[in-house]
C-alpha cells in the first residue's frame, strides 16, 4: 500500500528547502525530526478539505477498515467524539427529530464538552455495578429503556472497550438501536486493533454507524493519531458532513508528523498485521492464565489489555504500579482498585516475562476489603451547557455538598467523570471524589 503523505514530506525535505513558512524551527533543531515537520504548504493538501495526498491516504485507510469513509484526526479520539455528536445532531435536524442522545454513564469527558457546546440533550444509561470506569449496557436493558422512552433518541452512545477491557455486545446493541430508529455511536478509542484480529471484532463490522478509534493507543501511530469511521450501512448524509464536523472543533494547524504516522500505518496494517496481532494476543492470553493461576484477579475480555483487580492480592493498584515503576515497568493506569497494562506487537519479547517476574516478587498479603464508593443517580439542576458556561468558583469538596458542578475536573486517564456538570454534589459524590484523590471541584457561583 502506498504512503502519499510520507512520500511528499520526504521529497520536500530532501530538497533542503529555504522555508519561509511555519513552523518556526525551519526544519532544523535538537530533536532530529524537524525536517519532516511541515505545515499546509502547496502540495501538502488540507486535512479537513482534502483533495490530494491526504485524500489518497484516507482512501487507503477507508479500504483497510471497510468503511464508507474513514477520516484522520491529529487530535485524538476527543476530536472524533465531538464530531460524532455533531453529526448525530445534524441527522436529527435533517429528519425533523429532537437531538436526544442516550449515553452510557462512563462517557469520556470529550463527550461532555461536545454535549455542552452543541446543547444536545442527554439521557444517561446506568448499570448495576455503578462504578466509574465501566457501564455494562446489555441489549435487553437497552430495549427496555428505549421502549419506555416517550421519544426515541437520535443516537445511542457507548464506550467499548472500556478502560478495564470490558466489551459490549455491539451486534446486539446495534440491532436494538436500528429497530428504534437510532444510530449507534461507539467510542472504540481503545480498540482500533480489533479490526485486524483473525476475525474482525471492530464495531464497524458489528453494526455501529459511527465509530472513533485512537490509532495511537494500540497501533504503531504517534500520540494524537485517530480515526473517525462512518459505516457503509449508515445514512450517507453523514459522509458528506464528516469533514465539516471535524473542522468545527479542530485546530487549523494539524501535525504533519502525526499525519505521516497514520499514513505509514496503512502500509504496516496491510502487511501481515493480522499475524502480528494474533501473536501478541497469544502472549497475553498465556500471561493472563499464568497470573490467574498465581492468584491474581483479572478483569475484562479485551484481547490486548490486561487489567488486574489488585485488592484481593493485598495491594492497591497504585501500590503495584509504584513497585513496577521501581523496576522501570510503567503501566497505562492505576487507581486504588485496578492496574491496567496495554499490549501491542511493538513490545519487546522480554516484556511479558519481565512483568510476570516483577508481579511474582509481590508476595500475597491480607486482602484489602474496602470497595470503591457506589455512585448514586444525582439530582440535575442545570443542563451541561448551562453549567459549563456559567460563572464558577473552586471549593474544597467538603464545602461542595448541595452545590452544582460546573466542570468535570477529572484526570486523563481515564477522564471518566464522577459527576456530570449541572448535577448536584451530594455526600456520595464527595466520598467518591475523596476516594480518587480529588480535593477541590469547580461549582457554579
Amino acid at each position: 500500500m502506498d504512503t502519499p503523505i510520507c512520500d511528499f514530506v520526504r521529497a520536500y525535505a530532501a530538497q533542503t528547502p529555504v522555508r519561509f513558512h511555519m513552523p518556526g524551527h525551519k526544519g532544523t533543531g535538537p530533536l532530529g525530526f524537524e525536517s519532516l515537520d511541515i505545515t499546509e504548504i502547496p502540495g501538502a493538501d488540507v486535512l479537513y478539505a482534502p483533495t490530494g495526498i491526504i485524500a489518497a491516504s484516507e482512501a487507503n485507510a477507508t479500504a483497510l477498515f471497510g468503511s464508507a469513509k474513514t477520516l484522520y484526526s491529529t487530535e485524538g479520539s476527543s476530536l472524533c467524539i465531538r464530531a460524532m455528536l455533531y453529526l448525530a445532531q445534524l441527522h436529527a435536524k435533517a429528519n425533523g427529530r429532537k437531538p436526544l442522545v442516550l449515553a452510557g454513564r462512563n462517557a469520556h469527558k470529550a463527550f461532555l464538552s461536545a454535549v455542552a457546546l452543541l446543547d444536545v440533550e442527554t439521557v444517561w444509561l446506568y448499570s448495576d455495578d455503578a462504578g466509574v470506569l465501566s457501564c455494562a449496557v446489555t441489549a435487553d436493558a437497552l430495549e427496555r429503556h428505549l421502549s419506555g422512552m416517550p421519544e426515541a433518541p437520535i443516537a445511542v452512545y457507548i464506550t467499548s472497550p472500556d478502560y478495564l477491557g470490558n466489551r459490549a455486545d455491539i451486534a446486539a446493541l446495534a440491532e436494538v438501536c436500528h429497530a428504534h430508529g437510532a444510530l449507534l455511536l461507539v467510542d472504540n478509542a481503545h480498540g482500533a486493533y480489533l479490526k485486524f484480529m483473525s476475525t474482525s471484532q471492530h464495531p464497524l463490522d458489528l453494526g455501529a454507524d459511527l465509530c472513533c478509534d485512537s490509532a495511537h493507543k494500540t497501533l504503531p501511530v504517534l500520540t494524537g493519531g485517530a480515526y473517525l469511521h462512518i459505516a457503509k450501512s449508515a445514512p450517507q448524509s453523514l459522509c458528506a458532513a464528516a469533514n465539516r464536523a471535524l473542522s468545527l472543533f479542530a485546530s487549523t494547524s494539524p501535525s504533519y508528523l502525526i499525519l505521516q504516522s497514520l499514513d505509514a500505518a496503512n502500509r504496516a496494517l496491510s502487511d501481515c498485521y493480522v499475524n502480528n496481532i494474533m501473536s501478541s494476543c497469544k502472549v497475553l492470553s498465556t500471561l493472563r492464565g499464568t497470573l490467574e493461576s498465581d492468584g491474581w484477579q483479572t478483569v475484562g475480555t479485551e484481547p490486548l489489555k490486561l487489567a488486574l483487580a489488585t485488592k484481593s492480592r493485598g495491594y492497591t493498584g497504585d501500590a503495584v504500579a509504584a513497585h513496577l515503576a521501581r523496576e522501570s515497568i510503567f503501566v497505562e493506569f492505576s487507581d486504588p482498585d485496578y492496574i491496567v497494562f496495554m499490549f501491542t506487537e511493538s513490545l519487546p519479547r522480554n516484556a511479558a516475562p519481565a512483568l510476570l517476574n516483577s508481579l511474582r516478587s509481590l508476595l500475597p498479603c491480607v486482602p484489602i476489603t474496602g470497595a470503591p464508593p457506589m455512585l448514586c443517580r444525582p439530582a440535575v439542576a442545570l443542563s451541561p451547557r448551562e453549567a459549563m458556561l456559567a460563572p464558577a468558583e473552586t471549593v474544597r469538596i467538603e464545602q461542595a455538598v448541595g452545590r452544582v458542578l460546573a466542570s468535570t475536573g477529572v484526570s486523563c486517564p481515564p477522564a471518566v467523570p464522577i459527576l456530570v456538570c449541572g448535577e448536584v454534589i451530594d455526600e456520595a459524590a464527595v466520598a467518591a471524589f475523596r476516594y480518587y484523590g480529588i480535593e477541590t471541584v469547580s461549582v457554579v457561583s
